[in-house]
């Protein structure tokens, strides 16, 4: 599981209680990395958190971004080469009125579409075609 724009790292966390077997976290901003892997020893999990730089190659089967609908957006081609066949998206941070954007920003890789909204919020969910 990659969790892109980690922040606080609580859905990496999250996702290695769950039993995810190995979990990364990335962010741009090293005080967050820094949080990120204090949080998880406090939860004592395993993860690892890093730099997008820093981030070794590998294909996920879940790939979760809780970010901007705007970065999200930029990082379509990133974060769709991250997913193997047949894995999933998950994208937050999403306003409503620019969901349609977002989700055909995808849309070549993922059949994608709305999981779940609140309070002007939604989340979008999908799964990587094959081939």
């Amino acid at each position: 599981m990659l969790d892109y724009g980690c922040g606080s790292g609580i859905l990496a966390i999250a996702a290695a209680k769950l039993g995810a077997g190995a979990v990364t976290g990335v962010d741009v901003d090293p005080l967050a990395i820094a949080a990120s892997r204090a949080n998880a020893e406090a939860n004592g999990v395993a993860a690892e958190f890093c730099s997008p730089d820093a981030l070794p190659v590998l294909a996920v089967d879940i790939v979760v971004a809780n970010i901007l609908a705007n970065p999200l957006e930029l990082l379509a081609p990133l974060l769709a080469g991250r997913v193997r066949a047949e894995g999933r998206i998950v994208l937050s941070g999403i306003l409503q009125p620019q969901a349609d954007r977002v989700a055909a920003a995808y849309a070549r890789w993922f059949n994608i579409e709305p999981w779940g909204s609140a309070d002007g919020w939604t989340a979008l969910a999908g799964v990587r075609y094959t081939g």
